[in-house]
C-alpha cells in the first residue's frame, strides 16, 4: 500500500450479502472501490459480533486492492499475528481498547501490516499526538462503533486539527460512520483522505447489478471531490 493523498473510498463489507462475499468483494472491486473495508467487532468491546480471522483469511484471495481491516475488539495484542496471518494490508485498532497502543502500533508494524489508529467520537484527536510517528492511518469514527447504518456525528473541526498535526507525514485520515454524498465534501474539506461506506455504497445493489455498487461509489467520490453534480 502506497500512501496517496487522492480520495479513496472503502466500501465496508458489513454491509454486503454474507451469504456471498467473494462475489460481492469482486463487484465493489470492479466497480470501483479503492479498498476493501472489514469491520471486526467481538461483542465486548463493541455491543456486536462479526469476522474473526478465518473469515478475514477467505476474504483475502478476492481482495486485489487493499484489505482494510477495523478491530473493533478488545484486547488486540493477541490477534495481530493472526490478522497479519489472515492478509490484512492495514490493521487499524482503537486507541481506547488498551493501556498500551504504542506496543499495539509496533506490533502491527513488525507483523508487516500498515498501522491504524481509531479513535471514538468523544475521543479528542490530541489523544494520538505522541502516536504519529508509529501510525500509517487515523480512523475518525463519525459513528459510536459498533452497527452500520447509523447517523452521521458531525467531526470536521477533529479531522481538521489532526490534518495539522500530521503536518507532511504520510498519514491516511480515515472516515468510518455516516458517509454519503451529502457528508463526503465535508470530510474531503477537513482533511480526510479515506472514506468507509456501508450503506451508502450497497444500497439498492447485488452482484447480480453491481452497476448500482458503482454509481453510488462514483457519486460519493464526485462529492467528495467537488464534481458532483
Amino acid at each position: 500500500m502506497s500512501f496517496d493523498r487522492k480520495i479513496k473510498i472503502a466500501p465496508s463489507i458489513l454491509s454486503a450479502d454474507f451469504a456471498n462475499f467473494g462475489q460481492e468483494i469482486q463487484a465493489i472491486e470492479a466497480q470501483g472501490a479503492d479498498w476493501v473495508h472489514v469491520d471486526v467487532m467481538d461483542g465486548h468491546f463493541v455491543p456486536n459480533l462479526t469476522f474473526g480471522p478465518q473469515a478475514v483469511k477467505s476474504f483475502r484471495p478476492h481482495v486485489k486492492t487493499v484489505m482494510d481491516v477495523h478491530l473493533m475488539i478488545a484486547p488486540v495484542d493477541p490477534y495481530i499475528d493472526a490478522y497479519a496471518d489472515a492478509g490484512a494490508d492495514v490493521l487499524t485498532a482503537h486507541i481506547e481498547a488498551g493501556p498500551h497502543i504504542h506496543r499495539t502500533l509496533q506490533a502491527i508494524r513488525a507483523a508487516g501490516m500498515k498501522a491504524g489508529v481509531a479513535l471514538n467520537p468523544g475521543t479528542p484527536a490530541e489523544a494520538i499526538e505522541h502516536l504519529l510517528d508509529l501510525t500509517d492511518l487515523v480512523c475518525v469514527m463519525t459513528v459510536n462503533p459498533g452497527f452500520g447504518g447509523q447517523k452521521f456525528i458531525d467531526m470536521t473541526a477533529k479531522v481538521r486539527r489532526l490534518r495539522t498535526m500530521i503536518g507532511d507525514r504520510p498519514i491516511h485520515i480515515e472516515i468510518d460512520g455516516g458517509v454519503d454524498p451529502s457528508t463526503a465534501p465535508l470530510l474531503s474539506a477537513a482533511g480526510a483522505d479515506v472514506l468507509v461506506a456501508g450503506s451508502a455504497v450497497f444500497r439498492g445493489g447485488s452482484v447480480s447489478q453491481p452497476e448500482i455498487y458503482g454509481e453510488n461509489i462514483k457519486n460519493i467520490r464526485a462529492a467528495a471531490e467537488g464534481t458532483l453534480t
